[in-house]
């Protein structure tokens, strides 16, 4: 069988506070049998490698910079999981926080969260990025928190891809617009087609979540710490509000901010992290309308829980906590979806991601 590896990006600057300065993207192997994790490099220095994507052959990974102004991509040794560098481009724009893949695999779309714009690059025959080839500004009335929503934030920009439904479109939540927007860019024309929902005022929407058979949305609102579910019209692009629910107990009154946003492959739970309660929200979901009923929560095991994923088969969720540089294992049931700590924790210095190469 292929071994399979976790890549791990991290912050890095004094600026964010990173106890991973003069260091980069954490390389581990992981054991099949006991899913522990060994350490096979940590290939910097780097400057916040704090979101990561892998290509559809799992043998080129991609990096955005945060705080930057720079995208960089790296090949991947299919024996070691070793990175090597194959170059570094300009997003044209400040702060990226997130990127994927085109369909077709040519092109990287970058979300760069201080200028609000969407930047699309080539992507060469070798897996190095090319040339910038489009610059989308989104435009919008900013929410109404004086500090979060002063101007477009876009803050994730996901390729709507399902089991079901493999699609041209990315959703992109944006937080200081109190918009969900949905983006295609239509192969041989220059237009890009742009779909923009409202959310509730002050809501700062920040990453989604697709469900496996159903053609919903799930996007967690960062500022108001609640998931709102939408029905996704993939000929239209139009996102159709249908319920929102609260990702923190009701008595709950200090600070809190909703961050990463994961379901399972069932189709059943939903998963968000609560960074400030320090938890994760478990949210069942109904069978037939897809939509969120009974909420659960779990310790995550350290401070400010940013990145949440699934790991390989889906049969453990993995916490990154930021504040306490750790990555706590859960486990998951196969039926229920709902997650057991493991006992087992990973130091990282300031984790913020994490990508799993399969193959």
């Amino acid at each position: 069988m292929n071994p399979v590896f976790a890549y791990v990006g991290c912050r890095t600057t004094r600026a964010r506070n990173g106890r991973g300065t003069g260091i980069g993207i954490g390389v581990y192997q992981i054991e099949e049998s006991t899913q522990t994790w060994r350490e096979v490099e940590i290939f910097g220095p780097l400057d916040n490698p704090s979101f990561l994507v892998l290509n559809t052959r799992q043998d080129t990974l991609y990096c955005v910079h945060g705080d930057g102004t720079e995208v960089s991509s790296y090949r991947i040794d299919a024996i070691t999981g070793r990175l090597t560098l194959l170059n570094r481009r300009s997003c044209e724009g400040r702060n990226p926080v997130h990127l994927a893949l085109s369909r077709d695999g040519a092109t990287l779309h970058v979300a760069n969260y201080a200028t609000g714009s969407l930047a699309a690059l080539e992507i060469e025959a070798d897996g190095a990025l090319g040339a910038l080839w489009r610059d989308t500004r989104l435009a919008g009335e900013p929410g109404p928190h004086r500090i979060e929503q002063t101007a477009s934030h876009p803050h994730q920009i996901p390729r709507y891809l399902t089991p079901r439904d493999d699609t041209d479109w990315h959703i992109v939540p944006d937080k200081g617009l109190d918009t969900v927007f949905a983006v295609q860019w239509p192969a041989g024309s220059h237009e890009t087609r742009v779909v923009g929902q409202r959310t509730r005022e002050g809501s700062g929407p920040r990453h989604a979540a697709f469900h496996p058979s159903l053609s919903l949305v799930y996007v967690v609102n960062e500022l108001d710490s609640t998931v709102v579910t939408f029905r996704f019209d993939i000929v239209s692009g139009v996102l159709e509000p249908l319920h929102t629910v609260s990702v923190i107990p009701p008595a709950y009154q200090a600070m809190t901010r909703a961050a990463g946003i994961a379901i399972h492959p069932n189709g059943r739970a939903l998963y968000v992290s609560n960074r400030g309660h320090d938890s994760i929200a478990t949210l069942t979901l109904d069978d037939a309308s897809g939509l969120p009923g009974q909420v659960q929560w779990r310790d995550c095991g350290g401070q400010c829980p940013r990145f949440i994923g699934l790991g390989p088969e889906a049969t453990h969720l993995y916490v990154t906590n930021e504040l306490t540089d750790s990555i706590v294992q859960f486990a998951l049931d196969a039926d229920s979806g709902q997650p057991r700590s493991t006992g087992y924790v990973l130091h990282s210095a300031s984790p913020v991601c994490i990508v799993f190469k399969t193959h």
